[in-house]
């Protein structure tokens, strides 16, 4: 397997990751847009609400890889990145109201808007890992998105029982978001010329991000009455 192929490969996974760590949000909605509803509609409902927010994301997702080109976007795509980096470790996010359909198209609108109004986190961080890469976009997407519909749930309960996965996901939305930084056009060749101060900045932004994100995290944690362990 040439080098070229392995990159590919593991830009991949990478968007999948990230799209997976970020798409706690959006398996919730499905599930509250979809409640009210009977069986076969009910699945129905998922599948295509599902299915037209995929295509609405592909869609998001080539215009800001095509708007991260223009100088300076790059910059403030990776600033964008690095606080919703924060806000996923600290457990900053806002709640959103989400009211079940009582019809299959009902709850198929709900489900497509709603994503569609929370997945900007989703966009930057798939846009900035994809590297102007829309086969990578498409790919990326469709592989996880049903993973996230199918196994929201266990996803869920996974990232409860093991909250170091949270560190992880921030940490790779870090390097992403650093990665964008040092690839604007405007500052690249600073980089380029040195690439201690390139891997230097990236180790800076990530640790950045973990340290803030975890003294958050804990100062919440120790705010309010504890219920079980945290992190």
């Amino acid at each position: 397997m040439n080098t070229s192929a392995v990159d590919f490969i593991l830009s991949l996974l990478n968007i999948v990751f990230l799209d997976l760590i970020l798409a706690g949000d959006n398996a919730i909605v499905i599930g509250l847009a979809a409640r009210n509803l009977q069986g076969s509609q009910q699945k129905q409902a998922i599948l295509l609400g599902t299915g037209g927010a995929v295509v609405l994301r592909i869609i998001a997702t080539i215009l800001v890889v095509w708007l991260l080109q223009i100088p300076w976007l790059l910059l403030c795509g990776g600033l964008l990145l690095i606080l919703i980096a924060f806000k996923l470790l600290s457990g900053d996010n806002t709640e959103t109201d989400i009211h079940a359909g009582g019809t299959l198209w009902a709850a198929v609108r709900t489900i497509v808007i709603a994503d569609a109004a929370m997945g900007l986190d989703n966009v930057i961080a798939i846009a900035g890992a994809a590297k102007h890469n829309i086969t990578l976009v498409v790919l990326g997407l469709l592989i996880s998105v049903p993973i996230v519909v199918w196994g929201s749930t266990l996803f869920i309960r996974l990232i409860n029982r093991y909250p170091w996965i949270i560190y992880i996901g921030s940490a790779v939305l870090g390097f992403t978001a650093s990665s964008m930084i040092a690839s604007e056009q405007k500052i690249s060749a600073y980089f380029s010329i040195h690439p201690l101060l390139h891997y230097l900045f990236i180790a800076a932004v990530i640790a950045g991000i973990l340290a803030a994100g975890h003294w958050k995290r804990r100062r919440t944690h120790s705010s309010i009455p504890r219920s079980g362990s945290s992190f």
